[in-house]
């Protein structure tokens, strides 16, 4: 059992040169204590864990936040916290976030509001500082504290391992417009609801179907994706997404062999009718995960040393869960990389530094119309991809 507070050595990473560090701090802060009141709603929490891991760089951070429920269930969480520095919030995802001088309110959004007993909601924030950055320790959950001396163990069991979290969204297609894991796929070039394209030119790149890699049942579809320009080799599916929102959610699991390069490369390639057809990308650079807009070539996040570090690499050599969410109404979009969002893939309408500045230049929102699954290199950067149980819809989805 956690002794509250603890803290985790920091770690250094230095993208590139040794002028940006970013520091990692993890604080677990767990208590049970009694109820102030009965029954579920809304009221106030038997016990709570607040993990709180922060990457923090000169002059700014962000926050990974996740709150889990050891009381009755409530039907609205709202977690609050003082910092002990002059940290000042500039934004936040998948929470309502306030902050007055030091004091900070963090509440659930439409889609995490509600936390059963045992379950858990996980949101971020980035800011500044100037002279000191030290992590919170004084949580509470409804009001209840979540440290303290108490220490013992929650009488609600926690989520059974190898289940979604309560608070997630479910990971079947439920009512997608686009839900497929290739297993209808009768040979081994893409065909039905699948058709291998080649946008702009064509070369050595090909797409098959797979009957030995699969994330599951049997069949995946296989990239073997080829550096150069005019090696763009995708499987486009045939459904129509133009009318699906207005927030678009996409859920895919991939995998592929070779670490993304310091180059240009895209993965996932969607035509967007706000750019006149030209694509909505997802790619790397620089060894990290970006989003691309085609018509103007702005990435998210920016490619900073910063910025870079502010995404995360996609893991080679086995299925990753990757999943996004793309507002049609408003130029904002997110990314979850498993059940972790990424802070240097999260757009909410107002420019943060070393992130989405550049990318909100552009105040249009996105309308992507289909997906498309394959590789485009823009310089070197061979790689072999797996794609497999891919889902489109107008909600959350999860792994």
């Amino acid at each position: 059992m956690p002794q509250p507070p603890t803290r985790c050595p920091r770690w250094v990473r230095t993208p590139w040169t040794a002028a940006v560090a970013i520091l990692g701090i993890a604080v677990s802060l767990l208590v049970a204590a009694p109820a102030s009141g009965a029954g579920a709603g809304a009221g106030a929490a038997a016990g709570c864990r607040v993990d709180y891991t922060v990457n923090e760089w000169s002059g700014g951070y962000t926050a990974q936040v996740r709150v889990t429920n050891l009381g009755a269930a409530l039907s609205a969480w709202r977690l609050t916290w003082t910092y002990g520095g002059d940290q000042h919030i500039t934004s936040a995802w998948s929470a309502t976030v306030t902050q007055t001088g030091r004091s900070v309110t963090a509440a659930g959004t439409d889609w995490n509001a509600a936390l059963p007993s045992g379950g858990a909601a996980d949101f971020g924030v980035q800011g500044t500082w100037q002279s000191a950055d030290p992590a919170p320790t004084d949580f509470s959950l409804n009001g209840v504290s979540c440290g303290g001396d108490t220490t013992e163990p929650p009488t609600t069991p926690p989520t059974t391992p190898g289940t979604p979290s309560p608070t997630q969204p479910p990971a079947d297609c439920g009512g997608a417009a686009l839900c497929s894991d290739f297993e209808n796929q009768a040979g081994t070039s893409p065909s039905g609801d699948w058709r291998f394209t080649a946008p702009d030119c064509q070369g050595t790149g090909t797409a098959t179907v797979d009957t030995a890699v699969a994330h599951s049942g049997t069949k995946s579809l296989r990239v073997e994706g080829r550096a150069g320009y005019c090696n763009h080799a995708f499987v486009a599916a045939t459904t129509d997404l133009s009318a699906v929102g207005p927030v678009l959610y996409v859920r895919m699991w991939v995998r592929h062999t070779t670490a993304l390069p310091s180059s240009h490369v895209t993965f996932v390639s969607m035509p967007d009718s706000s750019q006149g057809g030209r694509a909505l990308r997802v790619g790397g650079q620089n060894g990290a995960l970006q989003w691309n807009r085609e018509s103007d070539d702005a990435t998210l996040p920016a490619q900073s040393p910063a910025g870079v570090a502010l995404s995360k690499p996609l893991p080679t050599g086995s299925w990753q869960c990757l999943r996004f969410a793309i507002d049609t109404s408003a130029p904002k979009l997110d990314t979850w990389l498993g059940d972790q969002q990424v802070p240097g893939l999260h757009a909410d309408g107002v420019p943060t530094q070393d992130i989405d500045q550049q990318w909100l230049s552009r105040t249009t929102p996105p309308r992507p119309t289909a997906l498309r699954l394959g590789w485009e290199s823009y310089g070197t950067g061979d790689d072999t991809l797996w794609f497999d149980d891919v889902a489109v819809g107008s909600a959350p989805i999860g792994c």
